[in-house]
């Protein structure tokens, strides 16, 4: 059997993404989406997600980029005086690399932001991390001690298949940065594996997405659709309303994020789910 969780990430970064996520559950094949919980229309999110209840919605943990949702002097080895977290991914792996980041630290602050999204009456079906920081041995360690202490029991393993994604980037479309990127989330995919095994949590068969980020357009989703091996596989997704507020985010997706919502609503997509015989479901119904 074919089961494929379409997840959209970054839920609650703007009203527009908010709304493109929502309309691609509700009108296209999206089954799941993540939450972050210290953006600044969590609120509108939450609201949003009342009103299409079939939708699973996880929590996007954020550590880079962004500011924590725990007070500065909680948790002051991961954050500025403002309460800020590293601007960049390399800055935030270079200081956990060094040793300058206290476990006790990212525990706190990752224990906050679950809660916060439970806090809002939504039952977080999963775990996944911004700019997939939970591969970070030392994150997913924390990370891990967390959800089995909050009893959740699923989490994403960002682990690409890049021979798939190398054949869904035909010819000269490819992109090497987002290849390299998932060469390098896969070369630590042991560690997190082994993680993931000591604190029980279970994750999809199959993962895909990273190396194609906000290049999925409809033709490029159908494409993975049809090249779905047996099993359970997530596609990761960033789509949304491309508006002001998302251009003041200063996010590197932009009218990307309306491409993927535009592949997700398109017939051929529902069209390829229907004749490959996949079972759309989200987190909530992995076994």
């Amino acid at each position: 059997m074919k089961q494929l969780i379409l997840n959209a990430d970054d839920f609650g970064l703007t009203r527009g993404v908010n709304e493109g996520i929502v309309r691609a559950h509700l009108e296209g094949i999206l089954t799941s989406a993540t939450l972050m919980a210290s953006c600044p229309e969590f609120d509108d999110a939450v609201a949003r997600a009342r009103t299409a209840p079939t939708l699973g919605v996880g929590c996007h943990l954020v550590l880079v980029g962004g500011t924590a949702v725990s007070a500065p002097g909680e948790i002051p080895s991961l954050v500025d005086s403002d309460g800020q977290f590293p601007r960049t991914l390399p800055q935030l792996v270079a200081r956990l690399s060094s040793g300058s980041v206290r476990s006790h630290d990212i525990e706190t602050e990752l224990r906050a932001q679950i809660e916060k999204i439970r806090d809002a009456g939504i039952e977080p079906t999963h775990v996944d991390a911004h700019k997939h920081t939970h591969v970070h041995p030392l994150v997913m360690n924390a990370l891990g001690k967390v959800v089995n202490e909050l009893g959740i029991t699923r989490v994403r393993k960002p682990a690409e298949d890049l021979a798939d994604s190398w054949d869904t980037q035909a010819g000269g479309d490819r992109s090497w940065g987002r290849l390299a990127s998932a060469a390098a989330v896969r070369a630590v995919a042991p560690w997190f594996e082994s993680l993931a095994r000591k604190y029980g949590l279970r994750s999809p068969d199959h993962f895909l997405g990273l190396a194609m980020t906000g290049r999925l357009c409809a033709s490029a989703l159908c494409r993975l659709i049809d090249k779905l091996p047996e099993g359970s596989t997530e596609i990761m997704l960033h789509p949304g309303v491309c508006d002001a507020d998302l251009a003041s985010t200063g996010s590197r997706l932009q009218q990307q994020r309306q491409l993927e919502l535009e592949a997700l609503l398109a017939p051929d997509a529902r069209r390829a789910v229907e004749r490959n015989a996949v079972r759309l479901i989200s987190y909530r119904e992995l076994i």
